[in-house]
Order: C-alpha cells, then structure tokens, then sequence
C-alpha cells in the first residue's frame, strides 16, 4: 500500500482548531469592541464552512482547511501584535485603532476587518497553501470551483450576521456616511475575493524574480 501523501492531513479538524481561536478571542473582548465585531462575522463563516466541508461539500477539503488555517493565522498575528502592543500590519491599522470608538457601527467595524483580510491578507495565504500543497493557482480546478462555493456561503452568512448587526445602528454614524445598508450593499465579498485570486495568480507569476523586481 503506497505511503499517504501529508499534502492531504488538514481536515475539517483544522477548520475547527480555528473555530476554537475565535471562540477564545471572543470570550476576552466586550461585544462593542471593533475587533469582536469583526470577530463576530469571522467566526459564523467559519463555522458554516465546518460544517459544510465536514459534509462532503467540497472536493478538495484538505486544501479548503489549509487555505482556512494559514488565512487565518495572519488575522490571529495581527490579534497576537495588538495584545502585544506591537505595530499590527498596516492593512489591519484602521480597525485596531479605531476598535473603541463608541460612534461606530458594528457593520462598520466588521467591514473594515473584511476588506484588510479580504484585500490585503488573502492572495497572500493563497499562495502560501499553493506551495505547502504543491499546487499552483489554476482556475479549472478543484481548488478553485471550491474557492467560488465559498463565495456563495459567505454572502449568505454575511447577510445573516449583517442583521444581527443591524440592531442599533449608531445615528450619528448613518448621518454621516448615508444609510449604512448602502455602504455594506457597495462591498461585494465574491468581488473582493475574486481579485484576491488574481493578486494570488499575479504573486506566483512574481515568485522566481529577484526581491528588488518584485517591489
């Protein structure tokens, strides 16, 4: 019997030793805080693709949980620094400097978390699980039909926290920037998302050029 790949270990497990992280980071922050907002959001994502790649409801689970793991980590670095009273990444800055502001919205929040780890942390741990699994960023493959499945889970988990959200929405806040249902309607997760893959396919083309190329 041929020896079985380590590629193919991370599982569904992986996904909820993640699950676990934020259930932690949860239970240290008041609800108001920008961070748990935004925590708030992650952690239902999270655990609805538990539950769907526990199910079967993915081809390639065990790159689904690395992708999972490795994304995350860069958000737990980012929690880790802050704790730390260290400089957090500069794309995590506007939430973490702004996460006790009492005239912001919890949308708002969780937004501003989404598009740092979406926009900027994203294509990065793309490329990271590309080399740990010893593939490349192909979009005719099991790999990335899966990326676009989980597109269609985080609107719906999206809209579902968006309401929770809702309750309470700051006024000075809705006066300010229009009506925040707007704002959230002009952030798309599946676009966000799919030009985090091109950033990816643009990083692994860079990958062989020496650094000062690729700045």
């Amino acid at each position: 019997m041929p020896a079985e790949d380590s590629r193919a270990a991370p599982g569904p497990s992986a996904i909820e030793q993640v699950v676990e992280r934020m259930e932690a980071i949860a239970r240290g922050l008041p609800a108001q805080d920008g961070v748990a907002c935004f925590n708030d959001l992650y952690l239902a994502v999270t655990r609805a693709v538990a539950v769907e790649a526990g199910a079967d409801g993915f081809e390639d689970v065990a790159f689904l949980a690395a992708l999972d793991v490795v994304f995350a980590d860069i958000y737990f670095d980012a929690v880790d620094a802050d704790e730390r009273m260290e400089r957090v990444a500069h794309a995590w800055k506007p939430l973490f400097q702004a996460r006790a502001r009492p005239k912001v919205a919890a949308i708002q929040f969780a937004l501003a978390g989404l598009n740092a780890h979406i926009n900027h942390d994203l294509s990065l741990a793309l490329v990271e699980t590309f080399l740990q699994r010893g593939l490349r960023p192909d979009r005719d493959s099991p790999q990335h039909r899966d990326y676009l499945r989980v597109n269609a889970l985080l609107e719906r988990v999206q809209e579902q926290v968006k309401a929770r959200f809702a309750v309470g929405l700051v006024g000075v806040a809705d006066a300010a920037l229009g009506r925040l249902d707007d704002l959230v309607a002009a952030w798309s997760v599946a676009h966000a998302r799919d030009a985090a893959w091109t950033n990816a396919e643009a990083l692994w083309a860079l990958r062989p050029l020496p650094e000062p190329a690729r700045l």
